[in-house]
């Protein structure tokens, strides 16, 4: 005598079970994933059999694009002191750089409300990238105007940190995403801390405090409004803009960071 028994499960095709006399035969189940388990085992080989050089590149740009991930992760430690692709070729090429690092709140306040309304205004409230600004950058350069620049903060920083230099449409697609991904992860309060101790402030010089004694033989904590506001404006082209032997028109370009920083309020509320 036997008993026929059928097991019914989701996702499973069950056969049939016999239970004799004297003792019990387990059900065999074959799971319906087999079928997925043999698809990638396909896409296994496919994988393998590919050009060795094609798997080697295709590893290398995940690797590539796994370092921004990780370092952005690692620069949310506040003990953790980035370093900028530029100070990395000054100590290859064994110039050597200045850089003291400071934490925000040993950098007066209105050195960093002068950076932000001179470098970009809207940093509080824009997500990495001002759309508006980058239109009409993108408008001026299909009219053949000289471009505007509309590089934010968070752009600049992930340039000094991730990319090269030098101007490349190459660069700029690679600036916008990383830069939405990086002001996404780390705080205002940290970008900004971060760019204001990688960007460069003359020859082998880089950070502001190292920029303060540089220019002006004093710690950041201690710089004027004026002062304050030459430092901003020479961020452009430091190397050919001196905030501490000014002329006629980074003069002028300063006066007018120092009114704007005066009246900054609202803008620049996600730093205090």
């Amino acid at each position: 005598m036997h008993i026929t028994v059928r097991a019914f499960m989701p996702g499973w095709a069950a056969r049939a079970a016999t239970l004799e006399t004297g003792g019990l035969t387990q059900p065999t189940i074959e799971p319906e994933a087999e079928g997925l388990g043999m698809a990638a085992r396909r896409r296994a080989g496919r994988w393998y059999a590919a050009p060795r050089w094609l798997r080697i590149a295709v590893i290398s740009v995940a690797a590539l694009a796994a370092v921004p991930v990780v370092l952005t992760l690692l620069y949310l430690l506040p003990f953790v002191h980035p370093i900028s692709t530029l100070m990395l070729k000054d100590l290859v090429t064994l110039q050597g750089y200045d850089r003291q690092w400071v934490d925000l709140e040993d950098i007066a306040p209105v050195a960093v409300h002068s950076v932000i309304m001179s470098e970009d205004g809207q940093f509080c409230s824009h997500y990495g990238v001002d759309l508006g600004e980058m239109k009409a950058e993108i408008d001026d350069l299909l009219a053949g105007r000289p471009a505007r620049g509309a590089s934010t903060i968070p752009m600049q920083a992930v340039k000094n940190l991730y990319l090269w230099h030098g101007r490349s449409f190459l660069r700029k697609a690679l600036e916008a995403p990383l830069a939405i991904g990086f002001d996404l992860v780390v705080p205002k309060r940290r970008i900004m801390e971060i760019y204001l101790n990688i960007v460069e402030w003359g020859p082998n010089v880089y950070g502001i405090e190292a920029a303060s004694q540089y220019h002006f033989g004093k710690p950041a904590k201690d710089l004027t409004r004026r002062q304050a506001a030459l430092l901003a404006v020479a961020l452009p082209n430091p190397i050919e803009r001196d905030p501490g032997k000014p002329g006629p028109g980074l003069k002028r370009l300063a006066s007018i960071v120092e009114r704007r920083a005066s009246r900054a309020g609202g803008y620049v509320d996600c730093v205090e």
